[in-house]
C-alpha cells in the first residue's frame, strides 16, 4: 500500500516527514533498543510498541486497522520482519474505529488476540515486599533483568502519546508512591528533563494517585547491573525532596553524537533563545524579570504554571514592602538608624508615590551603609521585590496547546500586568491535530478583550516583532505573544528557518498581528501586519477553524453598578475592538445561526451557549442572547434561529423571554416565512401531577413553536424538541438526537469532532481553588463588574459569603441597559448564638452603612446581612471580625455554624452547651489561611477611624487562621478536610430537653444534652438528618439522624469530627443532589457507618440515654434564671429585624445594646439568637430590668401577642435576594397566616401552636419537611402542601397536595382545621391528629418519603 511507510528508527529519526500524512503507517523497526524516537512523534498521531513477539501479530493487526480507518499510526518494533497478513484481510477491510480503544477491542475479539496498554511485571525477588512503594516504568526497552526485580515493572507496550496515565493508574500497585522512568539510550542525556518525565509532570492527577516522586534515568543497552539500579533509583526518590533527574548507567556510546551534531543541538537552542535576548536589549536596563528559566534545577521551576505563581508571590511580598515602608514612615527614628536619615526619608516617601526605580539604588546603599534595624534587614533581605520591573513567562506552545484549562487562560483571567511569550516551532506545512489547536492561542487570546496580543516573527518582521513587544510592555494587563521560530530539526539553517518563516506568513498559515483593546481608534485596536493574510484570510480560517472565537462573553457582564464616564470610554474601546474583530470574520462561515434562550435558573442558558459553541466549531457564525434580546424588526432577515426555553411557574416564560413572549403576541402580521426555526424546550412531565394542570409541561416551547409556525408562517428546520427531567439521562434522553438531526438540516459535517470540555464541577473548583483563595482578590478589585466569577461565587460560600442581585428590579434594570443589582450576603459564624453589646451594634451599623438597612436572623442561629455592594464587602467582613466575629465556614462543603438550645431559664447548663458548641465549631474549623489573608490582612482604608483593626485580629487566639510561615511561603493544609473538603455541607445541632428549639433531627449530627443533677454529663449523638430535596427527584429525600448512643461531653468534639470524616471519605461527590451525609447513611447502612465512627474513634458508643423532647418552638416573654438575672424571648417574624411603622424593633435592639455598652462591666447583658429566627435579651439583672423594659416597650420588643399560629412559624429568605427561590417565602408567609389565622380564632383554635414554615424552593432552610404544616415554593404563587410533621420536630411530614395557589391552599387547610377542633384528643397536636385520623401516612424513615403519597383529587 503506498501509504506504508517502512523505515528504521534511525534513519527515521533523521529523516521525519515535515508533512506526516493524514492516514499513514510508519512500520519503524528498531535496532539496538532506540526508542527514543517514539517521544519524536508522540504528539503527530497514534503510537504502537512491539518488544515481545508474542505482540508483534496485535500490534501489526491493530495499525492496519488505524489505517483502515484513517489514522496516522507509529509502529516501532524490535523483529526481524512483521508478519503476513492476508489471512486478516476481511477484517482490516471492514473495519473503522473512532479510536485506539475501539481498535484493540475489535482485534482482540475477532483475532482472537490480547493487548494491554502496559505490561505489569510483579516483584519477586531481593528482598523487597510486593507492596513496594517504587516501581520502573519504561517505553518498550528489553530489559530482561528487569522481570525479575525487587519492584513492580510497568511496561508501556500501546498508547497515544502524551501517556494516556488513567491506564496506567489502573495497572500501578496501589502501594507505588515512587516511581522511575527508565529509557533506553546508548548516550547521555543532553536535555535536562526528558519526555516522558515531563509527560507525567504535566498530568494534575499524579498527587491524587498517591504518587509522590518521579525521577528519569537513561540506561545503556548492555548494562546488567539491575540491582545497582535499584538500590541508586530508590535511594535517590527516597533521599531528596528534588531527585536528580537523567541519571545514566552504563557506558556510553561516544560515536552516536557527533561534535557537529551537538553544535547543531546548541545551535538550536540559541535560536529560541533570540526572542529572550531582543526583549532584554529592550528592556533589562530598566529591570526585567524572566519568571521562569530553561536552566531551572527542577522541573517546577522551569514550569511557567510554576512560575506564574512566583510572581504572584513577589508582586504580594512588594505589596507588604509597600505596607511595611509606609508604617516605617511613620516613626523613622524607630526604623532607621543612618546619618542620611533626611535623604532616606525623601526617597522612600518618593517611592511610594511613584514605585519608580530610580531611586531604589540610593536607598540600597543608604540602608546597607546604616546600623541594621528589623526594618532595614528586612527591606535589605527583600530589595529584589523593591524593584518594578518587565515580568515575563516564556513557554511553548504545546504548554498552551489545552487553551481551556492551561495556564494562558490562568494569566488571562488574573488581569495581572504580565506578558507571556510563546514560542511556537511548528513548521509550515505540518498537519496535525495539535497544530490546529495550538495556533488558535492569539485568537483565543483576543477572545478576552482585555488583553493585549501579538503575533510575531522575527525571521520575517523584525520592525513588526519590537513594535509589538514595546506595545505588549506599555500595555497595563496581560499580554499574550505567540513568537514563530519553525525549527524542523537541528540540521536545519538559519536559511531554512528563513524560508519556512515567509511561507508561513504569506500563505496565512501564521498570521502577524497586534491587538490593543486600550486604543480609542476603532482602525488601530486590530491591525493587521501580513498584507497576504488580507487577501488569504478565509482560507486561514477554515482550516484552522478560527470560528469557535465568536462566542464571546455577554458585554452585559462587564457594566458596573454605576456608570461613570470613564467606565462608558471603557465599554466604547471594547465594542469597538469586538465590532472589528468580528467584521474580518463575518463573511467565512458556512451559514448563520441566531440562539435565544429564556432561563431562569441558567440550564437553558448554558445548553444554548453549547449549543453555540459547538456551531461555531463546525464553521457557522452564531449569535447568542436572551429571548429578551430578539429584535423583531429584525427576526424576518434571520437566515436560522433556535429557541431554548426552560419552564417557569405554571407554564410561564422565564424571566428573561416574558418580554419578548408578550411582545410576540402583540406582533399582528409578523412575516417570518423566509426564517428557519428550531425550538427546544425543557421541563418535567411529572412536575404538574394534576390532569389538569398536565398541559404546563413545557408550554413555552409548546406555545412558541405554535405561534412561529403557524401565525407567522416560520419553517421548521427540525421537530420541536422536548427534554423531561424524568426521562432516563434528564432533558438530555431527547436533546441529543435532536442537537445532531439540527446539525444534519443545517449541512453540517456530523462526523467532525466537536470538543464538549467536561463541566467544572466543585470538586474541580475547590481542587483548584488553593485552599479557597481561587480569584476571589482579583474579583473584589475588578470594579468593571457588581459581580464576581461563577467559580468564586461558590469560593466565596465557604467564606460565609453569597453573591445575589435584586430580582425584584432585575427586568428593569435589564430594560435600562443595566446588569442586574449584584449584591451580597455575609452570614455570621456565632457558635451558639451569643451575641454581645458590641458586636450587636457593629452589625446594626453594618446594615445601614454596609447593606440594606435590615439584619435577618437566620434558621442557623446566626446574623446575616444582605444587599452588601461589592466594595462595602470586604470592609463589612472586616467590621464583622473586629468585634471577634467571622463569617469563615458559615457556608460552604464544611462544618458549619453550630446552634443551641437558647435555655433561658437554666444559665449553669446553657453555659456547659454553649461551650460545647464553640469548642465544636473552633475544633471543625478550615485550617486556611485565605480567609485571613483576603479578608483581614494589613490595613485598609475603610477601616473605622481611630480603631487598629489589624491588631485586634493578630491577637485574637479563636477564628480564621493567620499566616503559617514556612521559610519565604505560606504553607496551607487542611488535616481534617483535605483540599477538597466536604462532599457537601455539613451541620450540628445541640438541644438540651425538654427542648427542641434547634430541630435536632434535621441535622448531619444531632446532640442531645444528659444532664444530671443540673450538670451535662454527654450527649446522645443522633447522626444523618438532613434536609435538602429536588421536586420530583425521588432520589432525593429529607432524613432525620440516627441515634448512634451516648458519648462524654469531654469526646464530643472528638466524635463529630470522626463522622464528619467518614462523610468526607465516603460521601458522594460526583451528584451534589445525593452528597449529603442522609444519603451516605443510608448507602452503607447505619451500622456500618457507626461502626467506621467508631473505628476512627477507638471506641464504642455507649447505649442512649432515655430522653423526652415537649416541642420544637420558642417560648416567649420573661424567665428569671437560678442565678436571678432575666431573659426575654423576643418574636421576629421570620427573623428580619427592621424598622417599621409598626415594630420598629431594629431601632429598640440598638438601644438596648447602647444601654448595655454604656453599664460597661457592670452589666452582663446580651443576646442570644435561636434557630427559630428570634432573639433573646439575656442576663438582665433587677436592677436593670426596668430601664430595659422601657426601652423595649418603646420600640415593641415586648409584643407577643400573636396567634399560636404565627409565634411557630418560620420562613427563609426567597425573594427578592434568593438565586434558588422559585416562590416567595418570607414575605408572604405572613400573609397566609393572616388568612389562616382570622378563621383559627373562628374555631376557638387563636392560641393553639401549629408549627407552620415555608421555603420558596425545596432545599429546606426552614426546615419546611419537620413542620407540621410546610408550603414549599414550586413556581411564583404556587406551592405543595404537606401535612404530617410531628410537633417534637422528630417526624417528617409528606406531601398531601401539589401545585397549589393561595385560594386552593385556604380551602384545603380550613376544612382540616374544623375537623381538628372537633375531632381531636385531649392535648393532639396537628401533625399528630391528621396522621391518626388518615388524612395522611407517617413518614418513618426519610427514604419512604416519596411513598403513600396521598392521590391528586
Amino acid at each position: 500500500m503506498s501509504n506504508i511507510v517502512n523505515i528504521t528508527d534511525k534513519q527515521f529519526a533523521k529523516d521525519i516527514p515535515t508533512n506526516i500524512g493524514s492516514a499513514t503507517l510508519y512500520q519503524i523497526q528498531v535496532v539496538g533498543s532506540r526508542f527514543e524516537t517514539v517521544h519524536d512523534v508522540k504528539n503527530l498521531g497514534t503510537v504502537l510498541i512491539t518488544t515481545e513477539s508474542k505482540q508483534l501479530l496485535s500490534h501489526t493487526l491493530i495499525s492496519h486497522v488505524l489505517l483502515n480507518s484513517g489514522f496516522t499510526v507509529f509502529h516501532f518494533y524490535q523483529a526481524e520482519q512483521l508478519p503476513s497478513l492476508e489471512s486478516y484481510d476481511d477484517l482490516i477491510s471492514s473495519s473503522v474505529v473512532e479510536s485506539l480503544d475501539q481498535a484493540i477491542e475489535l482485534v482482540s475479539s475477532k483475532a482472537g488476540v490480547t493487548v494491554d496498554y502496559f505490561t505489569v511485571h510483579k516483584p519477586t525477588s531481593w528482598g523487597f515486599s510486593t507492596g513496594s512503594e517504587l516501581a520502573l516504568v519504561h517505553i518498550g526497552s528489553s530489559f530482561s533483568d528487569l522481570t525479575s526485580v525487587s519492584a513492580p515493572v510497568v511496561v508501556v507496550r500501546a498508547n497515544v502519546l502524551p501517556l494516556n496515565l488513567e491506564k496506567f493508574y489502573q495497572v500501578l500497585p496501589s502501594s507505588v508512591k515512587l516511581v522511575s522512568l527508565l529509557e533506553q539510550s546508548p548516550r547521555k542525556p543532553i536535555s535536562q528533563f526528558s519526555p516522558l518525565l515531563l509527560d507525567f509532570f504535566s498530568d494534575r492527577s499524579l498527587i491524587e494517585h498517591g504518587i509522590t516522586k518521579i525521577s528519569s534515568a537513561k540506561v545503556a543497552p548492555e548494562y546488567t547491573e539491575f540491582s545497582k539500579l535499584i538500590q541508586i533509583v530508590s535511594e535517590n526518590l527516597q533521599g531528596s525532596d528534588l531527585p536528580l533527574q537523567n541519571v545514566f548507567f552504563g557506558d556510553e556510546t561516544v560515536s552516536e553524537y557527533t561534535t557537529e551534531e551537538i553544535n547543531k543541538i546548541n545551535k538550536v537552542i540559541a535560536l529560541e533563545s533570540s526572542y529572550l535576548s531582543i526583549i532584554d536589549q529592550l528592556f533589562g536596563s530598566n529591570g526585567l524579570t524572566f519568571w521562569n528559566q530553561f536552566d531551572a534545577k527542577n522541573a517546577d521551576e522551569a514550569n511557567p504554571q510554576y512560575a506564574y505563581g512566583k510572581y504572584l508571590y513577589s508582586k504580594e511580598r512588594r505589596a507588604e514592602l509597600f505596607e511595611l515602608i509606609s508604617e516605617s514612615l511613620k516613626s523613622p527614628d524607630t526604623h532607621y538608624i543612618t546619618p542620611k536619615i533626611n535623604r532616606l526619608i525623601e526617597l522612600l516617601q518618593n517611592w511610594l508615590i511613584t514605585k519608580s526605580n530610580a531611586s531604589l539604588d540610593e536607598v540600597v546603599t543608604i540602608l546597607e551603609d546604616s546600623q541594621p534595624t528589623a526594618t532595614s534587614t528586612e527591606l535589605l533581605n527583600s530589595k529584589a521585590e523593591l524593584y518594578a520591573n518587565s515580568n515575563w513567562l516564556v513557554t511553548s506552545d504545546s504548554w498552551a496547546e489545552d487553551l481551556g484549562n492551561s495556564g494562558i487562560h490562568q494569566v488571562l483571567q488574573s488581569k495581572e500586568n504580565l506578558n507571556l511569550l510563546v514560542i511556537d516551532n511548528d513548521t509550515y506545512g505540518q498537519n496535525t491535530k495539535r497544530t490546529k489547536s495550538k495556533k488558535d492561542i492569539g485568537l483565543y487570546a483576543m477572545n478576552y478583550g482585555d488583553a493585549y496580543v501579538g503575533s510575531i516573527a522575527i525571521y520575517s518582521s523584525y520592525t513588526q516583532m519590537m513594535s509589538t513587544l514595546i506595545e505588549a510592555e506599555k500595555f497595563q494587563g496581560p499580554s499574550v505573544i505567540v513568537a514563530y521560530l519553525p525549527i524542523d530539526s537541528e540540521d536545519d539553517s538559519t536559511l531554512d528557518i528563513l524560508k519556512n518563516t515567509k511561507n508561513a506568513v504569506e500563505t496565512g498559515h501564521f498570521p502577524l498581528y497586534r491587538y490593543d483593546p486600550s486604543i480609542s481608534n476603532e482602525d488601530d485596536v486590530f491591525k493587521l501586519d501580513s498584507s497576504v493574510i488580507k487577501d488569504h484570510l478565509k482560507n486561514f480560517l477554515d482550516r484552522e477553524n478560527k470560528l469557535t472565537l465568536l462566542t464571546r462573553k455577554d458585554p452585559q457582564l462587564a457594566r458596573s453598578l454605576t456608570h461613570s464616564q470613564a467606565k462608558s470610554v471603557t465599554e466604547k474601546i471594547s465594542n469597538k475592538a469586538q465590532s472589528s474583530y468580528n467584521e474580518l470574520l463575518a463573511s467565512l462561515s458556512k451559514g448563520d445561526i441566531s440562539i435565544y434562550f429564556a432561563s431562569d435558573g441558567g440550564q437553558a442558558e448554558n445548553l444554548a451557549r453549547n449549543l453555540g459553541k459547538k456551531l461555531t466549531q463546525l464553521s457557522m457564525t452564531v449569535k447568542i442572547g436572551s429571548m429578551d434580546d430578539v429584535d423583531l424588526e429584525t427576526l424576518p432577515t434571520e437566515q436560522n434561529v433556535a429557541f431554548i426555553t426552560s419552564t417557569s411557574g405554571q407554564g410561564e416564560f422565564p424571566q428573561n423571554g416574558k418580554k419578548f413572549w408578550e411582545s410576540l403576541k402583540n406582533a399582528g402580521d409578523l412575516d417570518l416565512s423566509a426564517v428557519n426555526i428550531a425550538i427546544f424546550g425543557l421541563g418535567d412531565s411529572l412536575y404538574w401531577p394534576r390532569l389538569q394542570d398536565k398541559h404546563f409541561y413545557n408550554k413555552p416551547a409548546v406555545d412558541l413553536h405554535k405561534k412561529l409556525t403557524t401565525q407567522f408562517q416560520a419553517k421548521e428546520l427540525i421537530r420541536l424538541g422536548l427534554g423531561d427531567d424524568q426521562d432516563s439521562d434528564g432533558w438530555k434522553t431527547n436533546y441529543k438526537p435532536w442537537e445532531l438531526e439540527l446539525f444534519t438540516n443545517l449541512g453540517l459535517d456530523v462526523s467532525k469532532s466537536v470538543n464538549e470540555p467536561a463541566p467544572l464541577t466543585n470538586e474541580d473548583m475547590k481542587i483548584q481553588s488553593n485552599f479557597l483563595r481561587g480569584t476571589i482578590v482579583e474579583g473584589l478589585n475588578d470594579s468593571t463588574t457588581g459581580a464576581i466569577s461563577a467559580v468564586d461565587q461558590q469560593l466565596t460560600k465557604f467564606h460565609g459569603i453569597y453573591m445575589q442581585d435584586d430580582r425584584d428590579i432585575r427586568d428593569a434594570r435589564k430594560a435600562a441597559g443595566f446588569e442586574p443589582a449584584y449584591s451580597f450576603m455575609a452570614r455570621v459564624r456565632l457558635p451558639g448564638g451569643i451575641a454581645n453589646a458590641e458586636q450587636w451594634l457593629a452589625m446594626d451599623d453594618l446594615a445601614d452603612k454596609r447593606g440594606n438597612g435590615t439584619l435577618k436572623i437566620t434558621t442557623r442561629a446566626t446574623f446575616q446581612l444582605h444587599g452588601v455592594v461589592k466594595h462595602n464587602l470586604k470592609p463589612a467582613i472586616r467590621k464583622m471580625n473586629s468585634v471577634l466575629m467571622d463569617t469563615l465556614a458559615a457556608c460552604g462543603d464544611v462544618n458549619r455554624n453550630v446552634m443551641v438550645s437558647a435555655l433561658p431559664a437554666n444559665a449553669h447548663v446553657h453555659s456547659q452547651v454553649s461551650e460545647s458548641a464553640k469548642l465544636i465549631s473552633e475544633y471543625l474549623l478550615p485550617q486556611t489561611t485565605a480567609y485571613h489573608e483576603i479578608w483581614l490582612q494589613g490595613t485598609d482604608s475603610e477601616d473605622d477611624e481611630g480603631t487598629n483593626w489589624p491588631e485586634i485580629f493578630s491577637k485574637r487566639k479563636e477564628g480564621p487562621k493567620k499566616f503559617l510561615v514556612a521559610g519565604e511561603a505560606v504553607q496551607d493544609v487542611e488535616p481534617m478536610y483535605s483540599p477538597v473538603y466536604l462532599p457537601r455541607k455539613f451541620k450540628i445541632n445541640i438541644t438540651v430537653p425538654p427542648y427542641n428549639d434547634v430541630d435536632v433531627w434535621s441535622s448531619d449530627i444531632g446532640l442531645v444534652a444528659i444532664i444530671q443533677d443540673n450538670e451535662l454529663v454527654g450527649y446522645n449523638v443522633l447522626v444523618g438528618g438532613g434536609m435538602g430535596t429536588t421536586h420530583n427527584n425521588k432520589k432525593t429525600y429529607p432524613r432525620t439522624g440516627s441515634n448512634f448512643g451516648f458519648v462524654t461531653k469531654d469526646q464530643v468534639h472528638i466524635v463529630c469530627e470522626k463522622v464528619m470524616l467518614v462523610q468526607r471519605d465516603n460521601g458522594n461527590r460526583k451528584d451534589r443532589k445525593n452528597a449529603r451525609l442522609k444519603y451516605t447513611i443510608d448507602t452503607l447502612g447505619v451500622e456500618v457507618y457507626k461502626a467506621k465512627v467508631e473505628e476512627l474513634w477507638g471506641q464504642k458508643f455507649q447505649p442512649a440515654v432515655d430522653f423526652t423532647i415537649d416541642d420544637n418552638v420558642d417560648h416567649f416573654g420573661w424567665v428569671k434564671d437560678e442565678t436571678g438575672l432575666n431573659h426575654f424571648t423576643c418574636f421576629i417574624e421570620n427573623g428580619r429585624v427592621e424598622n417599621t411603622a409598626e415594630l420598629p424593633q431594629k431601632e429598640g435592639f440598638k438601644q438596648v445594646s447602647l444601654y448595655f455598652k454604656s453599664r460597661g462591666e457592670a452589666t452582663k447583658g446580651n443576646f442570644r439568637l435561636t434557630g427559630n429566627q428570634h432573639v433573646l435579651i439575656c442576663n438582665v439583672s433587677d436592677e436593670e430590668l426596668e430601664e430595659v423594659k422601657a426601652i423595649m416597650a418603646k420600640y415593641k420588643l415586648d409584643n407577643t401577642s400573636f396567634s399560636g399560629l404565627r409565634l411557630s412559624s418560620a420562613a427563609c429568605v426567597a425573594f427578592p435576594t434568593c438565586g434558588l427561590a422559585m416562590a416567595e417565602s418570607e414575605r408572604y408567609l405572613p400573609v397566609i397566616i393572616t388568612k389562616l389565622e382570622e378563621y383559627l380564632e373562628t374555631l376557638g383554635l387563636r392560641h393553639d401552636a401549629i408549627v407552620m414554615r415555608m421555603t420558596g424552593c425545596p432545599n429546606g432552610c426552614a426546615r419546611p419537611w419537620l413542620a407540621e404544616i410546610a408550603l414549599v415554593g414550586k413556581a411564583y404563587g404556587v406551592y405543595n402542601l404537606m401535612l404530617g410533621g410531628g410537633f417534637h420536630g422528630q417526624r417528617l411530614n409528606k406531601i398531601y397536595r401539589q401545585n397549589l395557589k393561595e385560594e386552593e391552599i385556604l380551602d384545603t387547610l380550613k376544612p382540616l382545621f374544623l375537623r381538628w377542633s372537633k375531632e381531636r384528643l385531649e392535648g393532639e397536636h396537628f401533625g399528630d391528629f391528621v396522621v391518626r385520623v388518615g388524612v395522611i401516612k407517617p413518614t418513618l424513615e426519610g427514604k419512604f418519603f416519596h411513598d403513600d403519597v396521598p392521590e391528586e383529587e
